[in-house]
């Protein structure tokens, strides 16, 4: 361990000890002045926290000397012994003290912890702090004899360093070497990589491309079907229209082949029977006049088929003509 090292344990132990110290005062302050206060007249007590300070003082002015003699290899003999170990057994009890009297055993070991953790670290840093001490004189003493032998070693060193050197030049150039190396696989490999990427984006692209020509063939059969299917229902309702309009128009022409059939013979049997003997009910006397209108009968025919006067008949078959008239102009668009 160099003297470096040493220091800096030195000011561990230096810091460790003035924050143990610093926290057992403040918990003394804090544990000790209730004892006081409820031990001191009402009109003093103000003054509790006076007690544990000044015995707080006397742990720092022994903490305090004490690192100095160590630090210095002196011994303050057997007052500085006796002082350390008044202030701890006076704040161990001072501590202590409020759980005593009321028989609380568990706060007597809570509040003994602080005074006598200090008491402990006063010993032990008194050691520390001559053991480091004396490193510090045997780390100079070797300091010493080391100078002395590398004044008898100069050229050693001197061979050394220059050997050390010239190590350090090779091995900086064969670091420089390989950081070359390493540069170019980093750049080969970044190289690599990016046209790996291109690659696998162009590969990608084509498949997203390939997928939507599929997509779009697929719909456009997809529509030509549709489309196709939607024709094929058309002939199909057409041909079923016009099938059933070819029906309809057949059934009406059967129709009405039956009806003037049946006019035919109604006609027939109207004109095959000749002039009544006497004249003809309003009723069958229209329907004879009806059925001489639909043959073209003359009127006077008609009047002699019906019994009835030319006049009558005549107005008949006016209303037929006018009938006839009405339904042409009703049908024509």
């Amino acid at each position: 361990m160099n003297r470096v090292q040493i220091r800096s344990s030195e000011r561990a132990l230096s810091v460790g000890t003035w924050l143990i110290v610093g926290g057992a005062m403040l918990y003394s302050v804090l544990t000790v002045t209730p004892l006081m206060a409820a031990h001191t007249p009402a009109a003093w007590r103000w003054t509790a926290p006076i007690l544990p300070l000044v015995v707080d003082a006397a742990v720092v002015i022994v903490v305090r000397l004490d690192s100095v003699l160590a630090r210095l290899g002196g011994n303050g003999g057997a007052w500085p012994v006796a002082l350390r170990w008044m202030t701890g057994t006076m704040t161990l009890a001072l501590n202590i003290g409020v759980s005593a009297l009321a028989g609380d055993l568990v706060g007597v070991a809570v509040h003994a912890v602080a005074p006598l953790l200090l008491i402990v670290t006063a010993e032990a840093g008194l050691a520390y702090r001559r053991a480091l001490t004396a490193a510090v004189l045997a780390v100079e003493a070797r300091k010493r004899a080391e100078e002395d032998a590398r004044g008898r070693a100069g050229a050693e060193r001197e061979e050394n360093r220059l050997r050390a050197a010239r190590e350090q030049r090779e091995h900086e150039a064969a670091i420089a070497r390989e950081q070359r190396e390493h540069e170019a696989t980093l750049a080969r490999e970044e190289a690599d990589r990016q046209d790996r990427i291109r690659r696998e984006e162009a590969d990608q692209a084509e498949a997203a491309a390939r997928a939507e020509r599929e997509a779009d063939e697929r719909r456009e059969q997809l529509r030509e079907q549709q489309q196709a299917e939607r024709e094929r229902l058309e002939r199909q309702a057409t041909q079923q229209r016009e099938l059933e309009a070819q029906q309809q128009a057949e059934r009406e022409r059967r129709e009405q082949a039956r009806e003037q059939e049946r006019i035919e013979r109604e006609r027939a049997a109207l004109l095959a029977a000749g002039p009544p003997p006497e004249k003809l009910p309003e009723e069958q006397a229209r329907a004879t006049v009806a059925a001489a209108f639909a043959a073209g009968v003359p009127v006077r025919v008609a009047a002699e088929l019906s019994g009835w006067s030319v006049g009558w008949t005549s107005a008949r078959y006016q209303e037929h003509r006018d009938n006839s008239t009405a339904k042409a102009t009703a049908l024509t668009p």
